[in-house]
């Protein structure tokens, strides 16, 4: 079995070459699985993509991508989906936190008949801000999407080939695509994996980035929606009963004095409520204006593997290339 594995690559140029390395080595040991790598350079700020073309050129299994721009890791997933010709597709990082060492533990438990599976880290080797922040947005995320109950996910995951093809389909600019796993299928499980600790530099991950990325859950889910139709229901109901209430202590007891400052409070909730709704109306509308103006999930600059041939516009499996002389020439950039 064929088994391609996809790396979104960022400023890793001190860490790719060793994900591939582990890799050939980790599949050399496995006697029915061979595989094909598809690394996707990100608009990188360092060299990655000159190591990216000196890996493609060693090895025949692996193809290099290159985008035009950068377009966060999620979308250089949905590019390399585009030259994946395994029956089953493997999506990890590029730091060498997510070891290759685990795939077989992977493609066991996907033998036991499960479509997706995820790796759940057994202990987060991130910083306390990170873990705090993380486990803040699993819970949220569990809450108000259709993610199962029992199944937490991760960046490091399987998912058989026709996932993968109906994740494909999806056209938004704001990809998050374990999100597309779980409107294709519900037979999904987690297995325990080791963390390793990251080798070269830091997480790419800010928190503008982190909070980016997870509100592109909004793509996924018309919860928030009908949250701010209870939230609305719930305080509307609640200032006429206040306000009934306040009317009779008044007519019971003229003395009582109606207090300034609890009026100011009970506005500045209301108005955050208010205001906090209008965000989440925003995110939605926002949303639909880049889908609807055809904002391109990824743009590919130029493609190279070990024969240097330049790849057509057709998905990966069609026999559509083009021989060129030499490794890493450009191609003519396509969007998707």
């Amino acid at each position: 079995m064929l088994i391609s594995i996809i790396v979104p690559c960022y400023n890793s140029e001190g860490t790719i070459g060793k994900v591939v390395e582990e890799t050939m080595a980790t599949f050399r040991k496995l006697e029915n699985y061979e595989c094909e790598m598809i690394l996707v350079n990100d608009c990188s700020r360092d060299h990655t993509y000159r190591e990216i073309c000196r890996l493609a050129g060693k090895y025949p299994n692996v193809t290099g991508v290159n985008l035009a721009k950068n377009f966060g890791q999620h979308n250089a997933m949905m590019a390399a989906l585009h030259y994946v010709r395994g029956e089953a597709v493997i999506g990890m990082d590029d730091d060498m936190q997510n070891h290759p060492s685990q795939i077989p533990q992977f493609l066991e438990k996907m033998e036991e008949g499960y479509d997706v599976v995820f790796g759940v880290f057994k202990q987060r080797k991130f910083s306390a801000f990170k873990n705090f922040t993380g486990a803040v947005s699993r819970f949220l995320l569990h809450h108000l999407t259709e993610q199962p109950k029992d199944i937490q996910m991760s960046s490091y995951w399987l998912a058989r080939r026709y996932v993968v093809d109906r994740a494909m389909e999806y056209d938004g600019s704001n990809t998050f695509l374990q999100f597309l796993f779980f409107r294709t299928t519900s037979n999904i499980a987690d297995i325990e994996v080791e963390h390793f600790r990251r080798e070269v530099g830091s997480s790419n991950y800010n928190f503008r980035r982190s909070l980016k990325l997870f509100l592109t859950f909004v793509n996924y889910t018309a919860v928030p929606l009908r949250l701010a139709t209870i939230f609305g229901t719930l305080f509307s109901a609640g200032g006429f009963i206040g306000a009934v209430a306040v009317l009779i202590q008044k007519l019971l007891n003229p003395r009582v004095a109606i207090g300034w400052s609890s009026l100011m409070c009970a506005m500045l909730v209301f108005f955050g409520i208010t205001f906090l709704m209008l965000g989440i109306l925003g995110e939605y509308i926002g949303k639909l204006l880049m889908n609807s103006n055809k904002t391109p999930q990824f743009v590919i600059r130029e493609t190279v593997t070990k024969n240097g041939r330049r790849l057509g516009d057709q998905p990966a499996g069609r026999e559509t290339n083009e021989e060129v002389k030499g490794a890493g020439q450009p191609r003519k950039s396509w969007e998707k």
